[in-house]
C-alpha cells in the first residue's frame, strides 16, 4: 500500500468540518481504556480503532463462546472453537484492522487495584462491562483521577449511555436511585444486536468529540432508548449532582474502592468452590428467584427455605437469601464471577 493510500485512511472524518485535522490529531494522541470486551466493548474498540485513536487498552476476564458471535463483532467461529480469551482475540483482529495504532490486551478480572494500574496516561474510560459492581469501581477511579468516562449498557431491546465528566457532571453514584439503571443481563433477558449498535454509536460519537477537543458538542443528557418499542428519551440529570456524594462531592471518600463496598470472591479451600458475596447485604425472595431461574431454562432448580440451587454444566450455583452464592466446579475466581453475573447482573 502506498503512502498516499495510508494518508487518506481518515480523510472522510477529517473532511467533516466540525471535526477536521485538529480533531484527528487529538485522536491520534489519545489513549482509551475499554473495560470489557463483550458486545459493547468490541463495538467500541473497532469503531475507535478505525477512527484512529492512538492507543487502545482492552481488559476482559472471559473467553469467546458461541453465543457471543450473534453480537460481538470482532470474533469468529475459530475463536469460539479455540475458546480464546476475548481480550487476546480482539487485539489480534484490531491489529488487522489498523496496524498503525497501539493495541494492549489484558486478560484479567479487573478490580480496583488492577484498574488503577491500567489508568496510567489514559484520557478516557469506556464502559463495556456487564455488572454494576465494576461500573461503580470505574466511577470512583474516574473521579479520583479526574478521567472522563462513558457509561453504557444494553439488555433486551433497551440501551442507555451517559458521558461523565469529573467535576462537571453528576457521577454514576449520584444517579443511583434517580434513573432506571436496571439489573437484568443478556443471559436473563436476551439482547438484540441493534441495541448494542446504538449504544456503541452514541458512546463513540461522544468519545471522538471529547478526544478531538470538541467538548462543546458533548451531549449533556442521559440517553435511553428501546429499539423494539420505538422509544427514545433524553433525560436532563444535571440536578442529580449531589454535594454530599461520597464519590464526587465536596469531600469524596470513593466508597467503591473499599473492600467493604465491593463484591468479594473467595476460593474455599479444598472444595473446588468459589464464594461470591455482593457489595452490601441483600434480601432475595427465594421463591421468585427460583421461578425466574426456571423460566430462563437453568438446569434443575431446587429450593428450600434457605437457598436456591441449580446446575448448568460444568457448574452448580447455590444462592442464599442474603445474595451470597457458592459456585461449585471451579476454583477460578474469574470464571465463577462470570457465571454469577450471567444470572445476577
Amino acid at each position: 500500500m502506498g503512502n498516499n493510500d495510508r494518508n487518506g485512511r481518515y480523510s472522510r472524518q477529517v473532511r467533516f468540518t466540525p471535526f477536521g485535522e485538529e480533531g484527528q490529531q487529538g485522536l491520534s494522541c489519545s489513549s482509551v481504556l475499554i473495560v470489557g470486551a463483550g458486545a459493547l466493548g468490541t463495538g467500541i474498540a473497532e469503531t475507535l480503532a478505525r477512527c484512529g485513536v492512538g492507543r487502545i487498552i482492552l481488559a476482559d476476564r472471559d473467553y469467546v463462546e458461541w453465543s457471543n458471535l450473534q453480537r460481538q463483532q470482532l470474533y469468529t467461529e475459530e475463536d469460539a472453537v479455540r475458546r480464546l480469551p476475548k481480550a487476546a482475540a480482539a487485539k489480534a483482529r484490531l491489529e488487522q484492522v489498523n496496524s498503525e495504532i497501539m493495541i494492549e490486551a489484558h486478560v484479567m478480572d479487573v478490580r480496583a487495584e488492577e484498574l488503577e494500574i491500567l489508568l496510567s496516561d489514559v484520557d478516557l474510560i469506556m464502559d463495556g462491562t456487564d455488572n454494576f459492581d465494576t461500573r461503580l469501581i470505574i466511577n470512583d477511579l474516574a473521579q479520583k483521577h479526574r478521567i472522563p468516562w462513558i457509561y453504557g449498557a444494553c439488555v433486551g431491546s433497551y440501551g442507555i449511555t451517559y458521558t461523565i465528566l469529573p467535576g462537571e457532571t453528576p457521577c454514576l453514584n449520584c444517579l443511583l436511585g434517580t434513573i432506571p439503571l436496571g439489573g437484568d443481563t443478556c443471559d436473563t433477558a436476551g439482547i438484540l444486536p441493534q441495541a448494542v449498535q446504538l449504544v456503541t454509536a452514541n458512546g463513540t460519537a461522544e468519545a471522538i468529540k471529547l478526544l478531538g477537543g470538541r467538548r462543546e458538542h458533548l451531549r449533556s443528557k442521559l440517553l435511553s432508548f428501546d429499539v423494539w418499542r420505538n422509544e427514545h428519551q433524553e433525560i436532563g440529570v444535571k440536578a442529580a449532582k449531589k454535594e454530599d456524594c461520597p464519590s464526587c462531592g465536596l469531600r469524596p471518600v470513593y466508597p467503591y474502592l473499599s473492600a467493604a463496598n465491593t463484591e468479594r470472591s473467595d476460593v474455599l479451600c479444598g472444595r473446588d468452590t468459589v464464594q461470591i458475596r455482593p457489595a452490601g447485604r441483600q434480601q432475595l425472595n427465594l421463591e421468585e428467584t427460583a421461578a425466574r431461574l426456571s423460566r430462563l431454562g437453568a438446569g434443575k432448580v431446587e429450593r428450600n427455605p434457605y437457598l436456591v440451587s441449580f446446575t448448568e454444566e460444568p457448574y452448580r450455583m447455590v444462592v442464599f437469601a442474603d445474595g451470597r452464592a457458592l459456585i461449585h466446579g471451579t476454583n477460578e475466581i474469574a470464571a465463577a464471577r462470570s457465571f454469577y453475573h450471567r444470572y445476577f447482573g
